[in-house]
């Protein structure tokens, strides 16, 4: 024990050593365990694939041998090319729409903006390959439309791109709609009382307040586009892209090594995008201060009118893709008995034991919103409000924001590789539920820690100070105190990974077993047999289970909102 200096003439004073209390040592020790199994089920694939592709199929180290033979396959050049200028159209294509819609929903007075707002948001509900399978009845060999694009077909690029647009305009909305919502009311008041001009007020203050979420739009719009499987497949025809390759490469050819190269290809741009977001977000600076006020547009005719048929126009559009698709689940034979009919529920999907898949994706979802929301909160909980951590905090903020940057498809080759691997322990967890819901939270992680972080940051950190002081262990706290004040975020959470594990393709291709088959992928085996009407009708099925849950989140959130919680409401004196 070190001394502490004394007046003179008296013994030296013991330095007290402040001693790390258990509860300290137990919360570290939960965030270093939370940490490790971030490492081990999301690095531990990634580097599975990064050693697969530098070895021969005998597991002898070959350098880029690989690479090289992929890029000198002109073939495979092409999926290069052929990816990225698809992901660029339909990012040119969908920000601006997005935006032109968002700004209509912000900036105008129009009637029916919570429907049109609805209305724009339920592709989130359907799985991608829903608008692949409605375009191929609108525009397809047999389409109604087909006369409208001429000689073209609508297998390849241009129903890639088409699905492609349907399937991320409500994220790009998501994002856009937030960023004018911060627009701060008193810029337009002080340039209503200069007389600036309309378009001079669009270009000085609505755009510079409105690029950094416009860029992020583009980002997450062009990340999808390049990762996505289900569209390609099931629209693309001979359009080779990225996905369809790795899917070509692990399953049709079982050569797990090539595929590990394109799926580090498929990686870079959707890296190199995920970079350029995180650098704007960065770089983006507070937009709505303490004395901001909302913008409350004027009324315009002549402009709501516009906005208004404009916002109708895309509703329209919107409403005819999931239509079509419900439609065909509920007629007899496209396009020769267009009469009502259930065979497609009964014989395609019930007698023909496809159901199994459907409950499947339920049981899956489910698991994936429990376990998953309770490790996604609790690892944030530990990584806000615990003291200590060090380098282990840095370590789970950063193994956070991964998963973003990692395509699904990539991730789920990767899980082949580590999981299937024969010195691998954890290798019974291959082709189980639980290794689908473990990809599936991982896959989705990011977008739900960044949520449970929000709400943790909006409570005062006295919480923990006050229960520390009285003695109160932090488990305790958490469980009386954040959880029950967080509970709205917490359902939203759940929300999140259940509609998208109802709708996941990518990450779960390449991992389920006969006895976990789930719908998504049930979806893409029946389209594969020709059976597009029982294929509608999975598609169909998926909506209404999303549907439903988030009616629930809806109504269980306005009952916490106005009885449990009376006190976000209610003014204190």
């Amino acid at each position: 024990m070190s001394t502490a200096a004394a007046p003179a003439g008296l013994p030296p004073l013991p330095r007290v050593v402040p001693q790390v209390h258990w509860q300290e040592r137990l919360a570290q020790g939960l965030l270093l365990l939370c940490c490790a199994a971030l490492a081990l089920f999301l690095l531990g694939p990634l580097a599975a694939i990064l050693v697969k592709s530098v070895q021969d199929k005998d597991g002898a180290f070959v350098g880029l041998l690989h690479f090289r033979d992929y890029f000198a396959t002109p073939a495979l050049r092409q999926s290069i090319w052929n990816t990225l200028w698809v992901a660029t159209t339909v990012t040119a294509i969908t920000v601006p729409a997005a935006f032109l819609y968002a700004y209509a929903l912000t900036r105008s007075r129009m009637p029916g903006k919570l429907v049109f707002r609805m209305i724009a948001l339920t592709p989130i509900l359907a799985p991608s390959l829903l608008s692949s399978i409605s375009f191929i009845q609108w525009f397809g060999t047999q389409g109604v439309l087909k006369h409208l694009l001429g000689g073209a077909s609508v297998y390849g690029p241009i129903g890639i791109i088409m699905s492609s647009i349907y399937a991320t305009f409500p994220h790009a909305l998501m994002i856009v709609l937030t960023a004018l919502l911060l627009s701060d009311g008193r810029l337009y008041e002080a340039a209503e009382s200069l007389r600036t001009p309309t378009w001079r007020k669009f270009f000085t203050i609505t755009l510079p307040g409105a690029k950094y979420g416009l860029v992020s739009a583009a980002m997450v719009v062009f990340s999808y586009t390049v990762s996505d499987f289900g569209i390609p497949k099931v629209i693309g025809g001979n359009f080779n892209i990225l996905a369809i390759d790795i899917f070509k490469q692990v399953i049709g050819q079982q050569n797990f090594n090539r595929g590990a190269v394109v799926s580090l290809v498929l990686l870079a741009p959707v890296v190199v995008a995920f970079l350029v977001d995180w650098w704007m977000q960065g770089r983006m600076h507070s937009q709505f201060s303490a004395r901001a006020v909302p913008y409350v547009p004027k009324p315009t005719r002549w402009f709501d009118n516009a906005m208004f048929l404009y916002c109708a126009i895309v509703a329209i559009l919107m409403l005819l893709v999931l239509g079509m698709a419900v439609y065909t689940s509920f007629i007899k034979l496209w396009p020769y008995d267009l009469s009502f009919s259930l065979r497609h529920y009964q014989f395609g999907l019930i007698d023909g034991g496809v159901i199994s898949s459907f409950f499947n994706s339920l049981k899956m979802a489910l698991f994936t919103a429990v376990f998953g929301t309770a490790f996604i909160f609790a690892t944030a909980y530990l990584l806000e409000k615990t003291r200590g951590g060090g380098w282990t905090k840095s370590a789970v903020r950063l193994l956070a924001a991964v998963p973003m940057a990692v395509p699904g498809m990539v991730l789920g080759l990767g899980y082949i590789l580590f999981f299937n691997h024969p010195d691998n322990p954890l290798g019974i967890l291959y082709q189980t539920m639980t290794i689908l819901v473990l990809s599936t939270v991982v896959h989705y992680y990011t977008s739900s820690h960044l949520t449970a972080v929000t709400a943790l940051k909006a409570l005062d950190n006295e919480f923990e100070a006050v229960s520390a002081s009285l003695k109160v262990p932090f488990y305790k706290t958490f469980f009386r105190v954040t959880v029950p004040v967080c509970l709205p975020a917490i359902l939203d959470i759940g929300r999140y990974l259940f509609v998208n594990a109802m709708v996941t393709i990518s990450a779960v291709v390449f991992l389920y077993s006969p006895d976990t088959q789930l719908a998504a992928v049930a979806i893409l085996n029946l389209d594969e047999a020709g059976e597009i009407g029982a294929a509608a009708a999975m598609a169909t099925l998926i909506v209404v289970a999303s549907t439903l849950v988030c009616i629930a989140y809806a109504l269980v959130t306005r009952f916490l909102l106005t009885r449990t919680q009376q006190w976000r409401t209610t003014n204190l004196i």
